[in-house]
């Protein structure tokens, strides 16, 4: 017997199949980390289109024009940004713009922006606003009246007063919110929306006021009025709450809440009793005397019971918004108390009347 015979070697089939059931568990190993990358990928995906962050990649540095329409919201803006670039999520520059506190401040106008910029730095673009050029812009700040909005533009263009007056008494500018025939300055009350707007230097009277007036519709479409319909109001009903919403509400938490003291009233009969509409009948002012209570006016709710019959000021959007969704509360009273602006609120007549003793004794109220 040679060497070979008493001592074989290792036949080579079993050295092949220790190998294949190593690369057989490696291949498992890798495949489960692809599967679990993968996987987490899908669950990002996933996760965000259910809270809106919809990021994307960028390639950073290319040269982009964009056009902010007047009247668009910040998320709107947002996701116009997005999709040409500029940045990887409309929801972040949402939030961004609303913690800093200029939602409101983002200007319309044509801008040349660089994708890949940061969200901080588009929203310090956009609130400084584009380059002017053969263009100006205007700003209508809200809480104004058609003919104090009126008077705003005449300072900050070549328009008279008596023209804007005419364009909107005449057949050159329309809005699908006017309640019939437009007879007086009064029926345009509320319908040219507060906002920072860009226009071409040759720009006519007519061109600027239509560009309001379409913003307006714009804006108020695009709210879900089911709550307010339910009560049987209209989204024109809607706009006027806005409008007293506006012109009693200093603080933006609280809009909500008066909106709801409107919305109570209306729904049990009473007399809505607000001091803004009666300085609205009188021609403005900032204190109702027992004498302004008295005024002969369908302004006056505290004679009239109902909502006035058209707004009585421009207003924002969070005006809007309150009045779409008012808080559910069983309020019915509130009395101004904080140097800050802020309302107290309550249900009963006597507590709504040691409210507004104290808020005397304070100095918050005459």
């Amino acid at each position: 017997m040679s060497y070979y015979d008493e001592y074989p070697e290792p036949a080579p089939k079993r050295r092949w199949l220790v190998l294949v059931k190593w690369l057989v568990v490696i291949g498992l190993v890798v495949g489960s980390l692809v599967l679990g990358v993968l996987g987490m990928k899908v669950l990002a995906g996933y996760v965000g289109d259910l809270i809106g962050t919809e990021e994307t990649t960028v390639v950073a540095g290319v040269a982009v024009e964009i056009e902010v329409l007047p009247g668009a919201s910040a998320r709107q803006i947002g996701d116009l940004l997005v999709e040409a670039g500029v940045i990887g999520s409309a929801g972040e520059f949402d939030r961004y713009v609303r913690d800093a506190g200029v939602s409101n401040r983002l200007q319309a106008g044509s801008y040349e922006l660089t994708t890949g910029m940061s969200v901080a730095e588009v929203a310090a673009v956009l609130t400084e606003g584009p380059d002017s050029g053969d263009v100006y812009r205007i700003t209508v700040i809200e809480g104004l009246t058609v003919q104090q909005t009126l008077q705003s533009i005449a300072r900050q263009t070549d328009f008279t007063v008596m023209h804007l007056e005419a364009v909107l008494l005449g057949d050159d500018v329309d809005s699908e919110l006017l309640q019939g025939p437009v007879t007086v300055l009064a029926d345009w009350e509320g319908l040219l929306f507060p906002d920072t707007y860009e226009f071409a230097a040759d720009a006519t009277a007519e061109e600027l006021l239509g560009t309001l007036a379409a913003t307006t519709e714009t804006r108020v479409g695009s709210i879900d009025w089911s709550a307010l319909e339910e009560r049987g109001l209209t989204p024109y009903d809607g706009l006027i709450i806005a409008s007293l919403i506006e012109r009693e509400a200093l603080l933006d938490e609280e809009r909500p809440i008066i909106a709801s003291v409107i919305v109570n009233r209306l729904d049990t009969g009473m007399l809505l009793q607000i001091d803004a509409t009666v300085l609205y009948a009188i021609g403005g002012g900032t204190e109702v005397t027992l004498e302004d209570l008295e005024v002969d006016s369908p302004y006056n709710t505290y004679k009239n019971p109902g909502l006035p019959p058209t707004p009585i000021a421009g207003v924002r959007l969070a005006s809007l918004v309150a009045a779409s969704a008012p808080s559910e509360t069983d309020y019915i009273f509130y009395v101004l108390t904080g140097e800050d602006g802020s309302h107290s609120f309550t249900d009963d007549f006597d507590e709504f009347l040691r409210m507004q003793e104290q808020a005397r004794l304070d100095g918050v109220i005459p």
